[in-house]
């Protein structure tokens, strides 16, 4: 049983020294932040892909733009509306504000005022989009050198241990190896799942900026089209 003891996980950690022990709890850190922003980023994406599915087919239904805005309105009153709509209601916006103003604004200059409005939006939804993506790819490609800092740490205290040592075995020697090599484990435990996310969400990513710019194109079309027939 003694033995079991000394060899289990808590054991180890337990019995490290106090900069390794630093470096598990750094890395404990990151591993545990990082789940949390796995978690919030997947269902962030999920839903703005719900959304945005949704509002195109609404959109491409041959919906009456007003309309579509006035449906929106208490949502963007809650500060509720995210992704794509967010986007249609920028260019709307100021399409309608500037066709307000009569002659004194030529179509090039209403669209030119749509299509600066659209790019803005988009500015800010791709901060949501991307948002804690950096930092999923700072601890995935950091934690393992971190890790790996704490074991040659644990290994070079092992080893300085055994020049005060008469005889020395393999025995007294794998204790402080072991306390060390939880450490790199620990590096990649935190660093495998934040990789993995980053690089799954990134794509998600990608696409969803992508077809948000689609969208941006083609309603500009639309406006381009109404401003021009009237």
């Amino acid at each position: 049983m003694n033995a079991g003891e000394h060899v289990s996980l808590w054991g180890l950690i337990q019995n490290a020294s106090l900069l390794v022990q630093l470096v598990m709890l750094l890395l404990l850190t990151a591993s545990v932040i990082s789940w949390v922003m796995i978690i919030q980023r997947g269902l962030y994406l999920s839903r703005a892909k719900r959304a945005m599915n949704v509002f195109e087919r609404r959109f491409w239904s041959g919906a009456d733009l007003n309309q579509l805005f006035r449906e929106g309105n208490a949502r963007a009153e809650r500060g509720k509306m995210d992704g794509v709509e967010s986007i249609f209601r920028a260019g709307f916006t100021e399409f309608t504000r500037l066709r307000q103003q009569g002659r004194s604004s030529s179509p090039e200059a209403v669209m030119e005022g749509v299509e600066r409005s659209m790019r803005v939006a988009m500015s800010r939804e791709q901060e949501k989009v991307e948002m804690n993506l950096p930092f999923l790819a700072s601890v995935g490609s950091v934690s393992p050198y971190v890790g790996l800092f704490g074991t040659v740490w644990g290994i070079m205290n092992s080893f300085r241990g055994l020049a005060t040592m008469h005889q020395a075995t393999i025995a007294t020697v794998a204790p402080g190896i072991s306390e060390a090599l939880v450490a790199t484990a620990m590096g990649l435990f935190a660093a495998i799942p934040a990789v993995l996310s980053y690089n799954r969400y990134s794509a998600k990513a990608d696409w969803l900026l992508t077809s948000y710019e689609t969208f941006a194109e083609e309603f500009s079309s639309i406006l381009h089209r109404k401003v021009h027939s009237s």
